[in-house]
């Protein structure tokens, strides 16, 4: 079938409510609602959803021979005869479930509302190209678009087209969320994790689980730690069981902990007995510690290394490692026994010749802190020599882990911040 193609560009608030006629001019009745189907690339109409008196009927996208801002006519004669409209499951529908509604822009990294929706051809099929979030499409919707460019022309102050593509477009509702394509979809998990946690302290508290479901589990993880714990503990209250240990186990360890340690005690101990017992270990040895102490702050993941590897040897440990470790500035020199011997920095290492033994690279004048020290004293540390990180030391004499000096910021830069203002 061949269609016309003024419907290049149409927006939706501008054929809602118009007739629907048939080839002979007949009135079927008006456009209600259109009902979309994810497509080859952009969403498309399968149904129109019209409106006949008091009922309504359904009209398959490839009966549809005109449609325009000004005229929708379909191939349909058998008027009596048309289907009456019966809502599926899973269905969806452009004007319920997106217009008005709140999405992710993706390449913005925000939550913004839907004004109105614009529309296009594409292989001969009605698509969403994009969607309009500004004050135009607000304009448009009440009949005040032309208007409001007279008065922006007078004022010499245009008013602006805001509209996203819908690549970047990630609805919020569960049911309209399958409409978004794999590009949006991908970039959610480039989203800077504090950007996300903004945007899921923006949204429905419903909306959250669509939302966490498009991500990786690491980035979803790093996401929950830079809630508010409340928020965080809400969250996490939204997830299965086994979605939320899942994400805990992709989580740094003392990360883990400090959201372990906000929730109730019965499901927190609910979680842990779903993880695998290495990272439940690490996680439990870390809550036993004052939330305030270098053991309440550690994370058990460092760099280890032994005093008689080559510098060759000891590098391709790094790489191995460099993904499972947070922080990579250091590695450090332990005996059989977990006992600390020293320190050597990654620049070092780098630098160092290919042969040379870590036990010659290494320094050994190290500055250590006890599993029970204070952050204010870990602080002080940290800042007076310079450090990026302080290894933690248990009251046996081994090393246990390490204290970050960003993970301490994070701490105190919240209570700085609220003493300023």
């Amino acid at each position: 079938m061949t269609m016309r193609t003024e419907y290049s560009e149409i927006y939706l608030s501008t054929v809602i409510g118009r007739s629907v006629i048939t080839s002979g001019g007949t009135e079927v009745g008006t456009l209600q609602d259109l009902v979309m189907v994810p497509g080859d690339l952009f969403p498309e109409v399968s149904h129109l959803i019209v409106r006949r008196g008091r009922s309504t009927v359904s009209l398959p996208w490839n009966t549809i021979k005109l449609f325009t801002h000004i005229v929708i006519s379909t191939t349909s004669v058998a008027l009596p005869e048309l289907p009456p409209y019966q809502p599926q499951e899973g269905e969806i529908l452009v004007r319920r479930h997106l217009l008005d509604k709140q999405i992710v822009d993706v390449d913005g990294a925000k939550v913004v509302r839907v004004n109105d929706i614009k529309l296009g051809n594409f292989h001969d099929k009605l698509c969403i190209f994009s969607v309009d979030i500004g004050f135009r499409g607000l304009l448009r919707r009440l009949g005040y678009e032309r208007f409001g460019e007279k008065i922006a022309r007078l004022l010499k102050k245009p008013i602006a087209h805001e509209e996203i593509s819908w690549e970047y477009v990630q609805p919020l509702e569960a049911t309209s969320s399958r409409l978004a394509l794999n590009i949006a979809r991908s970039q959610m998990n480039e989203i800077h994790p504090a950007d996300l946690a903004d945007i899921i302290e923006q949204i429905p508290i419903h909306s959250i689980k669509t939302v966490l479901q498009n991500m990786d589990l690491e980035v979803t993880g790093d996401t929950i730690y830079e809630l508010e714990p409340d928020i965080r503990t809400l969250v996490i209250s939204q997830l299965d069981a086994e979605q939320a240990s899942d994400i805990l186990e992709e989580m740094e360890p003392d990360e883990a902990a400090d959201v372990l340690s906000d929730l109730p005690e019965e499901k927190a101990q609910e979680l842990l007995e779903l993880m695998d017992e290495e990272e439940k270990d690490e996680i439990v040895e870390l809550l036993v510690h004052e939330d305030d102490s270098a053991g309440g702050f550690m994370t058990t993941e460092f760099l280890r290394l032994t005093p008689d590897l080559r510098v060759t040897k000891a590098l391709e440990h790094v790489r191995r490692m460099a993904k499972e470790v947070e922080a990579i500035h250091y590695a450090y020199i332990l005996d059989e026994a977990e006992r600390l011997e020293g320190v050597v920095s990654l620049h070092d290492l780098l630098v160092a010749q290919d042969d040379e033994l870590v036990m010659d690279i290494m320094e050994d004048n190290i500055k250590t802190v006890g599993v029970a020290d204070d952050l204010e004293d870990i602080l002080e540390l940290l800042t007076k020599y310079d450090l990026t990180a302080v290894p933690v030391i248990n009251a046996e004499g081994t090393m246990v882990g390490i204290v970050t000096v960003d993970d301490v910021l994070a701490h105190y830069l919240p209570r700085l911040v609220r003493r300023r203002g």
